[in-house]
């Protein structure tokens, strides 16, 4: 598509069907070019760019779809945007917790560049045995607050919007100019990619992202697993049929995860964390060796060196990538504040100007 056009796309609803269809798409594809780290922070980063794309592009359709003021939409907007807000402040406490963590991390690697010469003593192995135990400590109890902070806090909130849900397509979903369905339709994806965002960064629960493993098989068979016929408003078949895909794929890696089948939690799954999760285990594990069988030639040090690179990369893209998304989110909060002022200033601005006339 030529930027040109798709700069006004977002002037009609079926304009902004497309969009959302075009962002869905393009995660189908990112997704599947990250099949060997899925769930990165590089896939991560952009599925929370196409939902602040989405979120800035359904203010500018609002604005161009000259609503009546004074109506239901305003409020139904306010309510979508405070969800989101909300749902995207608690996903940034999650990702501190792991800003958190890569500073405990930090000791290791200060204790691992306190020793100059490479030289791992028994003593010297123990400092550093030492700050990765404590480490992973930390990773034990980041993940249950995160868990927490999943089940009581993201549970309840993002319950309000399923997935499955079958949407009579009477004139109520017509209504405001196919606003209304425009913002079904929005309230839909939004709630896809934060649980996308959240499964892969606070702490995954498949059972919140395939809702229909529990409560929905006494549904009658259309709303199945995302699709289904009601929702087939002028161009919204192909915004639907993409985020069914988007959501199955995600759902079978989240599948992955799970020893003991799908009812069960399974921590935080990031990629980035894992690995860095398993740096630590596997530079434990060498040094522990050393210091127990007192050996250390040269392929020793070697293989530790390696090990100590690893840990480092690993960290670092860690670090990194956690501070991108936190930038992003603060830009975020500022966009979705933003955005309701520039509507309620329009608003507002509209009805000096009817009382004006009369």
């Amino acid at each position: 598509m030529d930027p040109a056009n798709s700069l006004s796309t977002t002037n009609s609803v079926s304009g902004f069907y497309n969009l959302l269809t075009r962002e869905l798409n393009n995660l189908n594809q990112s997704f599947l070019s990250h099949n060997n780290n899925l769930m990165s922070l590089q896939f991560l980063q952009q599925v929370l760019s196409s939902l602040q794309f989405a979120n800035s592009q359904l203010t500018v359709l609002v604005q161009k779809l000259h609503l009546p003021t004074g109506d239901k939409w305003l409020d139904e907007y306010m309510d979508e945007s405070s969800r989101l807000w909300e749902a995207c402040h608690l996903l940034k406490s999650g990702v501190s917790a792991i800003e958190t963590y890569v500073s405990a991390a930090n000791n290791i690697v200060s204790a691992l560049d306190n020793n100059p010469h490479r030289h791992f003593s028994p003593a010297m192995s123990r400092q550093v045995i030492r700050a990765i135990s404590i480490c992973q400590r930390e990773t034990v109890g980041l993940e249950e607050d995160n868990r927490v902070l999943m089940e009581t806090r993201i549970q309840p909130l993002l319950s309000l919007c399923d997935l499955n849900e079958n949407v009579p397509m009477d004139s109520k979903f017509n209504g405001f100019g196919g606003f209304r369905g425009v913002l079904h339709a929005m309230r839909k994806v939004s709630s896809l990619l934060l649980l996308i965002l959240l499964n892969g960064l606070v702490f995954c629960w498949p059972e919140l992202f395939n809702f229909d493993h529990h409560h929905h098989h006494h549904h009658q068979g259309d709303g199945y697993g995302g699709l289904n016929n009601n929702m087939l408003v002028m161009g919204s078949e192909g915004f639907t049929v993409s985020m069914s895909r988007l959501r199955q794929r995600v759902g079978s890696i989240m599948e992955q995860y799970f020893v003991d089948g799908p009812h069960t939690a399974a921590g935080i799954i990031l990629y980035e964390f894992r690995e860095s999760k398993s740096a630590m285990e596997e530079l434990k594990g060498e040094l522990e060796r050393m210091v127990e069988f007192e050996v250390g030639d040269d392929d020793d040090r070697r293989n530790i060196q390696e090990r100590i690179d690893k840990l480092k990369r690993g960290f670092g893209l860690l670090r990194n990538g956690v501070e991108t998304i936190i930038g992003q989110l603060d830009d975020f909060f500022d966009e979705i504040v933003e955005g309701r002022k520039k509507l309620l200033d329009m608003c507002s601005s509209h009805h000096h100007h009817h009382h004006h006339h009369k």
